[in-house]
């Protein structure tokens, strides 16, 4: 059986980050003093689309919210979300599992005649 994906519960934090996302993305476009008409038609979406992306609607794919982002000049930031440098947590787990002592590497014998 097939579940929708408006009946998928998420997490209350990621409900939150979408809501803010959307909210964020809203106010750029404000700010840009773009219409929802023009963003739209930019990203090659329906204006019911973008208000939905700006409600933080968890419905909508991820790669129209990337679109979006690319339509306010902001998609570089997407490709830092997961970037290692910024994930602290498994910088620390990485830095448990290193070896404790290096050894050098074994110097050749020689051989007569050199």
């Amino acid at each position: 059986m097939r579940t929708s994906r408006s009946s998928v519960v998420l997490p209350i934090p990621v409900r939150h980050a979408l809501r803010k996302l959307g909210h964020d993305l809203r106010d750029a476009r404000r700010r840009r003093r773009i219409s929802v008409a023009i963003a739209a038609q930019r990203a090659s979406i329906s204006r019911t689309t973008l208000v939905k992306i700006e409600k933080g609607d968890p419905g909508v794919a991820t790669g129209l919210y990337a679109t979006v982002l690319f339509v306010m000049g902001m998609v570089e930031r997407l490709a830092d979300l997961a970037d290692p440098k910024n994930d602290t947590v498994g910088l620390q787990l990485e830095e448990e599992h290193l070896p404790q002592r290096i050894r050098s590497a074994r110097k050749q014998k020689r051989t007569r005649g050199e």
